[in-house]
């Protein structure tokens, strides 16, 4: 099949030759005939597959069709995230401006006044996040009651947010008689009620992969202490040469931390999180796409909707809570049949996430140990004792062993006395104090 068969006018096969399309995939073979013949769509599809173009081709093409009196928008698209929702507008963007159809993305975290102006100016496509599409409605004069097309996009990561209200009063907001498409990546019974609330019709569409993981992706697991993480990290970085790297943390605190380890040793690293302003978002995710950033460090506010080319390294520095969310990190690399690695350094306390990541895929993930740095690995001679390392221990003298083992006991003895010993003198200062106070009066 070819996009030629679509129908589609000639500028727009023009574009999609220019981002890299020989035929559609199968997301957009199914889902691009359906919105051409006006049909609600309810679609099933992970990221990476070419969904979001398999809606904004169709929904640019009816546009065209026919010239709108007013710049209301006519096309809503939502987004659960700013980075998502600015990939999303690239694509709107790239083939909008073929065919005269402007598009502008609105989000939160940043001034809102260029956001108006220009809604103001007009548009035909409108990319949002619920909650800035919502202050702009209700305060600042945005008009929806012209939306002919309402999309959602990632709906299931739009609940797991927390948007319900807000879903509900964006549907109040449009007409009735709209055509509305919700893509969503599972079909939990919250999203199936969902769909049977908004769609009318619908076709149902699924494309979700056999496999969990793309083929592309070279999966690995390192053993280790999470003392040990970060000088196993930068070994890694060094004796490969990595060129660049996606490195997923825990926390806010975990990725700058990270980030200023990585620095200090001369890797240029730069944090994402959600303290990070938008302008800086925007900014270093431009970068890092531009490969001025040699090692990004992100929470998972960067699992879902980062699209970046070739590239070679993800890394999750701290496991995942959930497995689900194992699939979306890895799912960075491995992109567009382009050959991707995903390494995940393993504590002992991260196994039973691991666990059940494994159970997840029906598969195990291939260990790999390095020298010096991994549980199971060759220990070096200067280490007298690792610690949970089986081979360690076997190694250890039995002296060290026990000198370690009284050292940790009296540790666990110690923490109450601290806290007593703490309140006592805290008790003798309030003694004290009342002391020079009544010396103080008299």
């Amino acid at each position: 099949m070819s996009f030629d068969e679509f129908g589609l006018r000639a500028e727009l096969l023009k574009a999609v030759k220019f981002k890299g399309y020989t035929a559609p995939t199968p997301i957009q073979a199914r889902v691009i005939p359906v919105i051409l013949e006006g049909r609600d769509v309810f679609a099933r599809a992970q990221t990476g597959t070419g969904k979001t173009d398999a809606f904004a081709l169709p929904l640019v093409e009816m546009l065209s069709r026919e010239k709108a009196k007013k710049r209301h928008p006519r096309a809503l698209i939502l987004a659960p995230t700013r980075e998502l929702a600015l990939q999303v507008g690239e694509s709107f963007k790239a083939y909008g401006r073929r065919v005269s159809i402007r598009c502008t993305v609105v989000y939160g975290g940043v001034n809102i006044g260029p956001q108006v102006d220009r809604l103001r100016r007009g548009i035909d496509i409108l990319v949002a996040t619920p909650g800035r599409l919502l202050d702009l409605a209700e305060h600042r004069g945005l008009n929806l009651g012209q939306i002919k097309f309402l999309v959602f996009d990632e709906a299931d990561r739009m609940l797991d947010l927390g948007f319900k209200n807000e879903i509900n009063q964006v549907l109040y907001l449009t007409p009735e008689d709209r055509r509305t498409m919700l893509f969503s990546a599972t079909y939990t019974q919250e999203i199936r009620n969902l769909a049977k609330r908004m769609l009318y019709n619908p076709e149902y569409i699924e494309v979700a992969p056999q496999k969990k993981t793309a083929d592309d992706i070279d999966q690995r697991i390192h053993l280790v202490e999470q003392t040990n993480k970060r000088a196993l990290l930068i070994h890694l970085i060094n004796r490969e040469a990595w060129t660049q790297a996606l490195v997923f943390v825990r926390t806010k605190h975990g990725a700058n931390k990270l980030t200023a380890k990585l620095a200090a040793n001369g890797i240029a690293a730069s944090a994402l999180h959600g303290n990070k302003s938008q302008s800086f978002r925007t900014r270093t995710l431009k970068e890092f796409k531009n490969g001025e950033i040699r090692i990004l460090v992100a929470t998972d506010v960067a699992a879902r909707g980062l699209d970046i080319m070739n590239l070679p390294y993800v890394v999750n520095y701290d496991m995942p809570g959930a497995p689900e969310d194992y699939i979306h990190r890895i799912g960075r690399t491995g992109r567009a049949g382009v050959h991707g690695i995903a390494i995940s350094l393993v504590s002992h306390n991260e196994k039973p996430l691991l666990g059940a990541i494994e159970k997840l895929l029906k598969q195990k993930i291939p260990k790999e140990e390095v020298g010096g740095y991994t549980q199971g690995g060759v220990v070096p001679d200067f280490v007298l004792l690792r610690p949970n390392d089986a081979a360690s221990e076997r190694k250890a003298d039995k002296k060290i062993k026990e000198i370690v083992n009284k050292h940790k006991a009296s540790k666990k003895k110690e923490k109450p006395r601290g806290r007593k010993t703490k309140s006592k003198s805290r008790a003798g200062n309030r003694k004290s104090s009342k002391r020079n106070s009544s010396w103080g009066k008299r």
